[in-house]
């Protein structure tokens, strides 16, 4: 078990930047990979960007050359900067960790609680 809680999330102008952050503890096994994904009022989840524990980075077209994602294997904290924030990017964000489940075979996904990401025009 994976709890993970997060932070940074508000509304903020066209243009502006905000960080997200995202602390997980618990059964937390080396090998994993953390992110972010999105999710727009009456529209799928989607996947922002993420970031394996050997900082390998992926993102979505979307978001490339404007976000940045990071993180701290000292912390368990992963990292979300956003610039140039777009009324498009507005959205539930939800934390991501995955890795490996009850077998040596399976995967298996934790989710943080979604934060509230809202940019103005």
């Amino acid at each position: 078990q994976v709890q993970l809680v997060e932070s940074g999330g508000g509304l903020v102008q066209a243009g502006g930047s905000l960080r997200l952050s995202c602390a997980a503890s618990g059964n937390i096994f080396s090998i994993n990979t953390m992110g972010w994904y999105r999710q727009a009022s009456g529209k799928q989840r989607d996947l922002v960007a993420t970031i394996t524990n050997t900082g390998y980075p992926n993102y979505a077209d979307s978001v490339k050359g404007r976000f940045t994602i990071s993180r701290d294997n000292a912390k368990n904290t992963v990292y979300l900067q956003m610039n140039s924030l777009k009324s498009e990017d507005t959205a539930v964000y939800f934390c991501n960790h995955k890795q490996q489940g009850g077998t040596w075979s399976s995967v298996v996904d934790y989710w943080g609680q979604g934060t509230q990401v809202t940019v103005s025009s």
